[in-house]
This record gives C-alpha cells, sequence and structure tokens, in this order.
C-alpha cells in the first residue's frame, strides 16, 4: 500500500518558521510533525511512501531517509525550485517512475482520523479513477466544497461564497488515483493543481467519495498546530 506525500510547498502561512524548516517538520508535540503522520502510515499498513518535495526539499530527506525508521520504503520526486503544482508533483513521481498504479494522496500538514486501508479498499472496489475522503461539514472547520451523495462527489467547487445548501460536506484530505489517470490528464508543460482534475472528475462523475466521521486536523495554520498538537499529546499520553 503506497501514499504519496505533498511536501513541496512554500508554507507562507507559517512563516517564519517554515522559511526556514519545511512545514512538514515543524515540531508538533515534541517531534517533528512527518513522524507522526510516518509512524501513522506505518500503522495503518502503508509500506510505501512518496514524498513530493521542492522547498527545503533536501531537509526532508535528511530526516527521513529511505524510512527504515519507520519500516516504510521512502522514495522521492524532487521539483527544486521549479514547483509543478499538486498535480503536477505527483505526474513527476510519475515520470520517475516510483507510483503504484493505485496509491494514497495525502498532504504533509494532514493529521487525519480515517483507516488509509479501508480508504484504499473502497476506491479498488468503486472501479473509478479517483476518490475523494469527503466530512459531513456544515462550514464549521473551513468552506464546504463538496456536494456528496449515492458514494460519489458529485460537484466540487472550492472558494464558493456563499456555498450552495448541498454544498455542506468538504474535502477531507485522503485521496487515491491511479497513475493512468496522472499520465493521461495531467499536463507536463505547465503547473498543474488536483482540484480542478478533482472538479472536472466529479463533474464526469468519475469522483468516488468515502464519509469520514472524525474532524480532520492541520499544522498548515497557527491555530490549526495548536489544536493538532493538543490532540497529539492527548493522544501520546494514552497507554499503548
Amino acid at each position: 500500500m503506497q501514499c504519496v506525500i505533498l511536501a513541496g510547498g512554500l508554507g507562507t502561512r507559517m512563516w517564519p518558521d517554515a522559511k526556514t524548516t519545511p512545514k512538514t517538520l515543524l515540531p508538533v508535540a515534541g517531534r517533528p510533525f512527518a513522524w507522526w503522520q510516518l509512524n501513522w502510515l506505518a500503522e495503518s499498513g502503508v509500506d510505501s511512501v512518496v514524498y513530493c518535495i521542492g522547498h527545503l526539499g533536501e531537509q526532508i530527506r535528511d530526516f527521513v531517509g529511505d524510512g527504515s525508521g519507520w519500516g516504510l520504503h521512502v522514495a522521492y520526486a524532487d521539483e527544486g525550485d521549479q514547483l509543478r503544482g499538486t498535480a503536477g508533483a505527483i505526474a513527476l513521481a510519475s515520470d520517475d517512475d516510483v507510483l503504484d498504479e493505485r496509491f494514497l494522496v495525502l498532504y504533509g500538514d494532514s493529521w487525519l482520523q480515517i483507516d488509509p486501508a479501508d480508504v484504499l479498499r473502497d476506491a479498488e472496489e468503486s472501479d473509478l479513477p479517483a476518490l475523494m475522503t469527503v466530512f459531513d461539514n456544515h462550514g464549521e472547520w473551513d468552506g464546504s466544497n463538496v456536494v456528496y451523495a449515492g458514494g460519489r462527489v458529485r460537484r466540487y467547487e472550492k472558494g464558493l461564497d456563499p456555498a450552495p445548501p448541498e454544498m455542506h460536506w468538504i474535502d477531507y484530505g485522503l485521496s487515491v488515483f491511479t497513475r493512468d489517470l496522472i499520465d493521461t490528464r495531467v499536463p507536463r508543460d505547465r503547473p498543474s493543481d488536483l482540484a480542478p482534475l478533482c472538479t472536472s472528475l466529479a463533474a464526469a462523475g468519475d469522483l468516488a467519495g468515502y464519509v469520514a466521521t472524525e474532524r480532520f486536523y492541520e499544522i498548515g495554520s497557527p491555530q490549526g498546530l495548536r489544536d493538532t498538537e493538543v490532540l497529539l499529546l492527548g493522544t501520546s499520553a494514552q497507554p499503548g
């Protein structure tokens, strides 16, 4: 089971700290955040990770290495200073021949309370080229951006204000894609993001949905980091 971690962005909302330290390595509950993510993925059955890196990526390489400290095999797709967007970064990983035929995608600043193995299994059973995890948000944790019904994402639009009443779900932050989709739908001659790709997939009825029941956390904002730290401190204090 493979997970691609998108960790190449500039993280400007977390400057000045993220100006010299990649966001995914910011300290959370006493450890670099990547340690928590990799631990969670390994415990969930993931055995292969691809880091899409760019800004300060060498620091991520130095900390994570080959992944053996977590029982993982880790490869890297390095954009350097030429950031290609979230979809473009995954396309680079495909061009570098490090992608499985179907793989999870996670943001390097996300902490999620969900079972990655179950998500991947649902994606395989859907027989669709992509799956998005969704949460019934009602505008609480961020702007809702998904219309979900009958096991599929029916509409995905970011930034609608106000969002229509039926758009009370939100992209939870863990997705599944096939390598064939990336190879055929992501341009190589310009930066490209996952959001417009998912918008078009939803419109075509090709985007499966998986319902998450616990709220998401993130360290991409100061308040988000504080909330995540409180959660992880509580988790690490529990027996076992």
